[in-house]
This record gives C-alpha cells, sequence and structure tokens, in this order.
C-alpha cells in the first residue's frame, strides 16, 4: 500500500494561498464595487440606474464576465472556506485570546456571509433562469430587473420587514470577513511580521471594515427608503428606451420589469403581500 501523500497534502500550502488570494481579487474587490454601486441609490435612484446600465452595456459579454471574475471565484473561495471551516478549531494555548477570536469570528462570519449569498442571488436574481423559478422568487418579493434597478430592488427590499435586518446581519457578516481576512492575509503573506506592523495594520484594516459598513448600511437604507416608484420607473424606463436607441445598451425585455405599466406609486404591504396592479388602460398616479 502507498504511503505517498494524497493532492491535498502535496499541494496545500498553494491551496491556501489561492484560497486567501481570490478573498481579496477578486472576490473582495467586486464586493467593494457592488457596494458602492448599490450606495449611489442615495445619492438618487437615477445614479443607481446609469451604474447599472453601464455593466450591463457588456451584452453577450457580461456572463463571461461573471462567471470568470465573480461566480466561480466565489465558489472557489465559499467551499474551500467551508472545507477549512470544518477542519480546523482555535488553539487557546498557544495564541491570545483576540487572535483566536479573530480566528474564531473569521469563520463564524464565513459561513453567515455563504448563507447570505446564496439566500441574496436567490432573492434578487434566481438560482435558475425560467419562469416557474422566476414565479417563485416573486413569492417572496423578489427579482432584480436591472433595467429597472432602483426600483425592482427596492420591491424586493421592502416586501418584507425582515428583509432589511437579514440583509444587515449578512452584509455586516461580509465585511468584516474581507477586513479581517486583510489583517490575517498580510500576515500569512509576510507584509506585516512585527508586532507593530501589525498593530498598524488592524488599525487600517478596522478603519476600512468601518467605512465598507458604512457603504453597505447606505445601500439597505437608500432601497428601504425609496419612494415614489411610479414617477422613478416612468424614468427608467425612459432611459433605456433612449440607450436602446442610441445603441448604448443591448434591447433585452427580460431585464425589465414588464409589469412597469402596471406599478403603482407604492412599495408592496410587508409580509410579501403582492400589491395591488393598477387599470393597465390608465397611466399611474405619481405622488408629489
Amino acid at each position: 500500500m502507498s504511503n505517498k501523500p494524497g493532492f491535498w497534502a502535496r499541494n496545500e500550502f498553494l491551496i491556501r494561498r489561492l484560497h486567501s488570494l481570490t478573498g481579496l481579487l477578486p472576490v473582495g474587490a467586486y464586493m467593494i464595487v457592488h457596494l458602492l454601486v448599490n450606495s449611489s441609490v442615495a445619492v438618487s435612484p437615477e445614479t443607481f440606474q446609469r451604474s447599472v446600465f453601464s455593466i450591463h452595456a457588456l451584452g453577450a459579454l457580461l456572463p463571461l464576465v461573471e462567471w470568470t471574475f465573480i461566480f466561480l471565484p466565489i465558489m472557489f473561495h465559499a467551499f474551500l472556506g467551508l472545507a477549512f471551516t470544518f477542519g480546523a478549531s482555535p488553539n487557546y494555548t498557544e495564541y491570545r485570546y483576540n487572535s483566536n477570536f479573530r480566528y474564531t469570528m473569521q469563520r463564524a462570519t464565513g459561513l453567515l456571509a455563504f448563507v447570505f449569498i446564496a439566500w441574496h442571488v436567490f432573492h434578487m436574481h434566481g438560482w435558475i433562469h425560467n419562469d416557474a423559478w422566476r414565479h417563485l422568487i416573486a413569492g417572496y418579493g423578489g427579482m432584480f430587473h436591472p433595467y429597472n434597478a432602483a426600483t425592482s430592488a427596492a420591491h424586493a427590499m421592502q416586501a418584507s420587514v425582515l428583509y432589511p435586518v437579514f440583509y444587515t446581519v449578512g452584509v455586516l457578516a461580509c465585511v468584516f470577513h474581507l477586513s479581517n481576512g486583510l489583517f490575517t492575509m498580510g500576515i500569512t503573506w509576510g507584509i506585516w511580521i512585527s508586532p507593530k506592523a501589525q498593530h498598524g495594520a488592524k488599525l487600517v484594516t478596522g478603519v476600512f471594515g468601518l467605512g465598507l459598513a458604512l457603504v453597505g448600511i447606505t445601500s439597505i437604507v437608500g432601497l428601504y427608503t425609496l419612494k415614489n416608484f411610479a414617477e422613478i420607473r416612468e424614468k427608467e424606463n425612459t432611459a433605456y428606451e433612449l440607450l436602446v436607441e442610441t445603441g448604448d445598451i443591448p434591447a433585452d425585455p427580460e431585464k425589465r420589469d414588464l409589469s412597469a405599466d402596471e406599478s403603482l406609486d407604492e412599495a408592496p404591504p410587508f409580509e410579501g403581500a403582492a400589491a395591488p396592479k393598477a387599470d393597465a388602460t390608465e397611466k399611474p398616479a405619481v405622488s408629489e
């Protein structure tokens, strides 16, 4: 019987370095951009919509970019993180309490982030793109439509009083996991070794985490408090038609909320109940 070490044992050093690296690039970088774009809704729905239009202007290249730089790296980082989490434990006899607390919280927030991201993708985009699945998501008050970005995202956020709470917990878990991961990554890669350097890095990554948490909370509050849906939806549709006409974005009805002409100027009531629809022959009222 061969005593030759298995693939994991032979390549553990490289695998752990790749796991650490993907947490920064591209996963961490994408999360920063994603939260910044979403927080722009607090500036104005138009600002948010322009950002989304610029992303979806990639057209047929967008799925390739998403899978190469977002989905596959996230899955790689997440599943390796799960393997590390269930195969390790803190060591209180050799390391200070603070280090073990960070170690434990890094893995706890990793699990929370895994669950949150899975739910977020289901709630806003769905795991499977077909009509039956979209109908299922709509039952949870969800479904993000890129060409009606602000109103569809706000509709999803306001469908239940629990959603802002869940998103806040999930975003904070992701932010802590990234900021603390940057600190531990610097130690792992030998960037800050001395106690003085680690103290400085701890302060920098802590301030970074607080700033990013504020950005994330801003996006949640901005979507949760959005009003005047019909007025904003009309502007979104006008912008879509203009950009399709000029060729800046490809025409794609599936990226629009096709019930836009029947929308009301109010968000749906809580608990996922569907808002009553306006008469399709009448123009939706616009709140003042």
